[in-house]
């Protein structure tokens, strides 16, 4: 069995991880498995380049080919911040790259950032195989569709695009790809049961066969280990109680939360505290939460995430749209309690007041309740152990990886249940 991996990139993003996660799981366990990739960071020489990285010409249009993918939303002067792609980009070579690799199986994540024109796939000839890290694949453009309903019939007027015309690009978007995925045959899979359902509904792939997978986790790497040592090592006091906060952007994305975060931390009551945070450099305005605050800068490999977990005694994460947060899912295995919005796929790792705490969405005060209930929890090492329990037994890379092969299996086959 010969699976091919997809993803825009191999290192850089949430999704990029998961993908990446996989395709290493998936040779670990002696599947054949290759990563193809539009930009690649590792020197991994299972995950090939689209374009030759010894042409100098060829790599530069990889790298600014995101860039010129957002040329159409430029003309939306009132849109918002959050990515929108139109996947418009012809000349792309990844089609003909997984024609010839010829896999079994063409097993696509995040494709978009100039990596595919949609009609592109069309011309792949393979099974296809589609895990969704985000809302795109069934929208008309958006990858957080945030209150909006219009992919449940069509889209148009796009809130995204500050669009109040009907037949503005997302309705475009999502008619190119009516086109093309009512005449395609593709199997999704949603990370967790929250973006499973909203495909279901969606107009664009409600008639697809759709199945709920996590994405991996090697809990081998990501697990506990002394929180004295993990704060030595970071240089962070032994006697508060350190609050932790990241994401790649931490304070300048608005879907991480950063201000309900800010608007939270006014209710903490505790006064033994700091907060840490990861993704971000210091403010040049940094806030004053009335307690010290470390800004740690990005960090680029697990290891460092592996300490850091382990050095905090809560993780926050109050985005404000998840389908399967890496953040949630690698502190749990690191036994480190996650306080986070009931949003998105949130609860299919959070076990409310088992092994975090679940807020009412976008309730800074609740959020504050839970950073306290988790901090003066009297069964807390109860907690540590119950979130370690829940990512081994649901979502380890062993347990996932199988998962994933029994679906191929069933798709080679053609007995899809």
């Amino acid at each position: 069995m010969k699976i091919l991996i997809v993803n825009t990139y191999d290192s850089q993003y949430g999704a990029s991880r998961a993908a990446y996660r996989l395709h290493r799981v998936l040779l670990e366990i002696g599947i054949n498995s290759l990563m193809l990739v539009q930009i690649k960071r590792t020197d991994d020489h299972t995950v090939i380049p689209v374009y030759d990285e010894n042409n100098k010409i060829q790599k530069a249009l990889a790298m600014v080919r995101p860039t010129l993918d957002q040329i159409p939303v430029m003309f939306y002067k009132n849109r918002t911040k959050t990515l929108f792609s139109p996947s418009w980009l012809p000349f792309s070579k990844a089609v003909k790259k997984i024609n010839e690799i010829n896999p079994d199986i063409v097993h696509l994540h995040w494709i978009t950032g100039g990596m595919f024109k949609i009609e592109d796939i069309d011309k792949i000839k393979k099974p296809i195989l589609w895990t969704l890290h985000d809302n795109w694949a069934f929208t008309g453009g958006c990858h957080i569709k945030w209150d909006c309903e219009n992919y449940i019939n069509i889209c148009g007027n796009c809130p995204r695009l500050g669009s109040n015309k009907d037949n503005d690009l997302s309705k475009r978007i999502f008619l190119r790809k009516q086109r093309i995925f009512n005449k395609k045959n593709i199997v999704i899979v949603g990370p967790s049961s929250w973006i499973a359902d909203l495909s279901k509904r969606s107009a664009l792939l409600k008639d697809k066969k759709h199945y709920i997978i996590p994405n991996p986790i090697d809990t081998n790497l990501f697990k506990p280990i002394s929180k004295e040592y993990a704060r030595y090592l970071w240089n962070l006091p032994q006697d508060k109680k350190l609050i932790l906060f990241g994401a790649m952007s931490a304070t300048t994305d608005i879907n991480k939360g950063f201000k309900e975060l800010t608007d939270a931390l006014k209710f903490l009551t505790l006064k033994n505290i700091e907060l840490v945070v990861f993704g971000s450099s210091k403010p040049k305005n940094a806030t004053d939460f009335g307690f010290k605050t470390h800004y740690l800068g990005h960090l680029s490999d697990d290891v460092s995430l592996v300490t850091l977990y382990n050095a905090v005694d809560v993780v926050v994460v109050p985005s404000l749209q998840e389908n399967l947060s890496n953040t949630i899912m690698e502190s749990l295995s690191c036994g480190t309690p996650v306080v986070a919005f009931d949003v998105g796929g949130n609860r299919d790792m959070i076990e409310h007041m088992i092994n975090g705490y679940l807020a009412k969405p976008f309730d800074p005060e609740d959020l504050a309740k839970g950073i306290e209930w988790v901090l003066n929890a009297p069964n807390y090492d109860e907690l540590c152990k119950n979130a370690r329990e829940k990512v081994v037994r649901e979502f380890d890379s062993i347990v996932v990886a199988k998962k994933y092969v029994e679906l191929y299996k069933e798709l080679l086959n053609g007995n899809l249940k």
